[in-house]
């Protein structure tokens, strides 16, 4: 399928016919049913224009958007937008892609926490004037050492008990540009006393003499992020604030802004964050990936991004599969990778195109083959689809069969191509072994067989079997193209879990990333487009890299048709 084709999710926002009731949904259903918010259910989805989106972010795609669609509601889209030093247009517009890519429409609700900027500053005057917010000058590292810790209570900056008219004398001069950068911020006038330390006198507003991607240089002053979550969910009417766990005890923080304010409050719910085997999805982690070039970009096929989700070839479709699949939990766990590739290969058996393709090709001469006479197969697109039809393949006297597909001393149980012995060549003929040609230093370099022109299709009229059936191209109209071939990126099977004095980086996969540059495949193939998936046969789904050319095919390997979910479930 091609890249830019949109596929829709179902009302549930996966392709799931009936979704679980998970305790997120009782609540809804609960709320429904007393009649608060008059039923209205309406979720968002608030990333930070920080870096791109990861296959976590995915899982809370598909709830926001998928419970509004589920309830007949509507699911914002809004950038929280808060820290000009570390966001970008880029990430906007990439992440923008990412959600319309996993099927989802936001329709005309496209906000930024920027649209509040001049009402989260009035809302600051308010909190001063009403002897709730202060300014403070101590330092960044004097804040955290005042803060306390989790078992001592925090001590009061000698500056929060500057009159009323002071804080705004002084939060106006820092609006105005009159004081550096990091030499005051606005805090908030809680408890430093709390059990809970997000209640502790936060920060509200810093001094950032920075450009802001929508805003310019209009602010010197930027909200933190704590300042503008919960106020733009209420500006924006939110019902229901799906956030992740780590956000849990930021809620008091978030319900104490808005009941001082008086202003709507939505309901925040926190569940479970999505986590990988295999994976890192600390955006740190994947700056510092993409930046010290350990891949490619955020699009490299190797990142859990969407964006290099999509480069690989996984569908949206099987994607939003998973995540329902995974289920909302109160409770932090990690998923399998393997589970993700076994809705990879559901989806892509129903969808690819099947196409014959040689990774590493080995030269096959038939001998008693006619010079010069090409014939042609009718070759299934796709078995799980009989709509799919078919499609003619080209055969000729010299072929490309896969290295691994012969061996000159076969061990036991190796059915495949060897001396002295016949197979069935797909849709073709039997052919035979007869005698190997090698370089000099004794690599086999080409294969000369004979066929048997009465098997015409794969079938012995004399009732004859072989064991083993290989696929092939024809060397006179194969198509010479790039193959990427994919593993994991890390050799540990938790990189976010090391030994001390280890980074993650120490755990880099060499074997990440190998690139066949002779591959052929068969010419069908000629006119594929950048995103368009195909089943390579017996060998697994590839997909067409946006690297293609005219004069050149570049595939990436999304999975192996081999299922270890399969086989972890069954291990149990």
């Amino acid at each position: 399928m091609a890249e830019t084709e949109l596929e829709k999710p179902s009302a549930a926002g996966t392709d799931a016919s009936s979704p679980r009731l998970d305790f997120i949904r009782e609540l809804i259903e609960e709320h429904n049913r007393i009649g608060r918010f008059g039923q209205r259910v309406h979720t968002r989805f608030p990333p930070e224009p920080n870096g791109y989106l990861h296959l976590g972010h995915a899982k809370s795609i598909c709830l926001n958007f998928g419970l509004a669609l589920e309830y007949g509601g509507k699911a914002n889209m809004r950038f929280d937008d808060t820290n000009p030093v570390k966001e970008e247009q880029e990430y906007v517009d990439n992440i923008l892609a990412d959600v319309r890519w996993l099927g989802f429409d936001w329709e005309d609700r496209l906000f930024y926490a920027s649209d509040y900027f001049d009402q989260l500053y009035q809302w600051a005057i308010q909190l001063i004037k009403m002897g709730k917010a202060y300014v403070d000058d101590l330092t960044a590292d004097q804040i955290r050492e005042y803060r306390g810790t989790l078992t001592q209570p925090g001590k009061d900056s000698p500056f929060r008990n500057r009159s009323v008219e002071e804080n705004l004398a002084l939060f106006e001069q820092m609006k105005n540009g009159d004081f550096p950068d990091g030499s005051r911020v606005l805090r908030a006038r809680i408890d430093m006393a709390s059990p809970n330390i997000n209640l502790r006198d936060p920060v509200l507003y810093r001094i950032l003499h920075a450009e802001h991607h929508r805003t310019g240089d209009k602010w010197c002053i930027y909200p933190m992020y704590d300042w503008a979550h919960g106020q733009s969910d209420s500006l924006e009417g939110i019902t229901h604030s799906i956030c992740t766990l780590e956000f849990e005890d930021h809620r008091p923080l978030y319900e104490w802004f808005i009941d001082t304010l008086g202003i709507h409050k939505p309901q925040q719910i926190e569940f479970a964050r999505l986590n990988l085997t295999r994976t890192v999805m600390s955006k740190r982690k994947l700056i510092k990936l993409v930046q010290d070039n350990y891949v490619r970009g955020w699009d490299d096929p190797r990142m859990p991004t969407i964006s290099g989700a999509r480069r690989r070839g996984y569908p949206p479709a099987a994607i939003r599969e998973f995540v329902s699949a995974t289920g909302v939990a109160k409770s932090n766990g990690t998923v399998e990778y393997a589970m993700l590739e076994y809705y990879i290969r559901q989806d892509l058996n129903k969808t690819s195109p099947r196409v014959m393709a040689v990774i590493k090709p080995l030269k096959v001469v038939i001998t008693n083959y006619p010079e010069g006479q090409v014939e042609e197969f009718d070759a299934v697109n796709n078995p799980e689809d009989p709509s799919a039809g078919t499609r003619k393949v080209p055969f000729s006297k010299v072929l490309y069969i896969e290295q691994d597909d012969f061996m000159e001393n076969p061990p036991n149980k190796f059915f495949r191509l060897a001396p002295g012995r016949e197979v069935r060549l797909r849709y073709a003929y039997f052919i035979k072994c007869e005698n190997v040609v090698k370089d000099a230093d004794g690599n086999v370099t080409e294969v000369h067989c004979t066929y048997d022109p009465t098997t015409r299709g794969g079938d012995a009229p004399d009732g004859r079997k072989v064991k083993a059936t290989i696929h092939w191209v024809s060397a006179a109209h194969a198509v010479q193209s790039e193959v990427r071939l994919y593993e994991s990126l890390y050799t540990v099977e938790n990189p976010n879990d090391l030994p001390e004095g280890k980074e993650f980086t120490d755990f880099i996969n060499p074997n990440s990333l190998q690139v066949v540059s002779n591959a052929q495949v068969e010419p069908s193939l000629k006119t594929a487009q950048a995103g368009q998936r195909f089943q390579f046969e017996r060998l697994g789904y590839y997909c067409v890299d946006p690297d293609t050319t005219t004069s050149q095919l570049v595939f990436n390997r999304t999975v192996t048709l081999k299922d270890e979910w399969a086989k972890v479930q069954k291990n149990g």
